[in-house]
């Protein structure tokens, strides 16, 4: 799986800076050492002044930043950059000089006035407070309104996708999206795939039905997402509603979808719920050999990626490497 193979070099090449929140688990700490001795990022670590060791030492004489939010220098300044942002929700000064000393807040701020390329949490917390923190101190991408997720499947036929790699979006944070929803995963599904692959994405929006082959609601939807696509000035190729066989094997693309450009060539696949995106991705994983990699949080404006709370150090290291590519790839 030469992707695999790459991934820290190419992440490393790019010379970036991860913001890892939850600095005092030993996971954060072992992939902060992990990626320091490998050369493949810059690292803040963010971790109470009480809760620092000789570990977080051995760190910042590697060159690791380890900060503490309550007596960083930049404390200050980040509030009211995160007072600027939320006043008109109602935040106060004394409300957003409380979030900022959150780790999560912390790293997400550092992201979003660019002291980080990108922030890694929810090792500990959960993945709503990674993602309110995100969204509250980040926001979406420029022109987009849905934040939603990405995985990275990596297969080991290289027939799949690009040489074996493929995006499946959205399989964790939308339960139902309407079909402007449905449009914009696909547009931040595109711009993931172009990042962290490094070719050219082509999307194909799913359904059980292709071209017109059956009706239902379900499929309304899908078409009036792909009519959404079309009335936007978009710089890939994209298509459906299309079936997976469809989309993904050449002859029956060619039979049921004549004249498409993405039929039996897709290589990100768009899911019309979370139903259909978390099970096929799951059985692709488990039943196909892929590997999953993510989820990865995509339509922010920068990146800031999420955990699982029984994640370990190795997954901590590949959430950093993804998210340098998807800031800089």
């Amino acid at each position: 799986m030469h992707f695999l193979e790459e991934l820290a070099g190419r992440a490393a090449a790019l010379r970036g800076r991860i913001a890892l929140a939850e600095g005092d688990d030993p996971r954060v700490i072992e992939a902060a050492r992990t990626l320091s001795e490998s050369g493949a990022c810059a690292i803040t670590l963010v971790c109470p002044a009480t809760s620092r060791t000789g570990e977080h030492e051995a760190l910042v004489k590697r060159g690791v930043e380890v900060t503490d939010p309550a007596a960083d220098p930049r404390t200050e300044e980040l509030s009211a950059f995160l007072f600027r942002r939320r006043a008109h929700k109602g935040m106060s000064e004394e409300e957003a000089h409380r979030a900022v000393l959150d780790p999560l807040y912390f790293t997400s701020l550092l992201v979003a006035t660019g002291a980080a390329d990108g922030s890694v949490g929810g090792a500990v917390r959960t993945t709503a407070d990674t993602v309110r923190a995100a969204l509250h101190c980040i926001g979406p991408g420029e022109g987009l309104r849905t934040v939603s997720s990405a995985f990275i499947m990596v297969h080991p036929d290289p027939q799949w996708g690009s040489d074996g790699v493929m995006v499946f979006a959205d399989c964790a944070v939308l339960p139902d999206p309407d079909p402007s929803q449905l449009a914009e995963i696909a547009i931040s599904a595109a711009a993931t795939f172009r990042s962290i692959v490094g070719s050219e994405p082509r999307v194909a929006l799913l359904s059980f039905s292709t071209k017109g082959s059956a009706q239902h609601p379900s499929v309304d939807k899908v078409i009036a997402a792909r009519l959404d696509l079309e009335g936007r000035n978009l710089d890939f190729a994209f298509d459906g509603e299309l079936q997976l066989d469809a989309a993904l094997i050449q002859s029956i693309g060619e039979r049921k979808a004549p004249g498409s450009t993405v039929a039996g060539r897709a290589n990100v696949l768009v899911f019309p719920n979370l139903d259909a995106g978390n099970i096929t991705y799951k059985a692709v994983e488990r039943m196909a050999g892929a590997r999953a990699l993510g989820p990865l949080m995509q339509g922010l404006a920068r990146p800031a990626n999420d955990l699982s709370r029984g994640c370990s150090a190795a997954d901590i290291v590949q959430t950093a490497l993804l998210s340098i590519l998807q800031a800089k790839g």
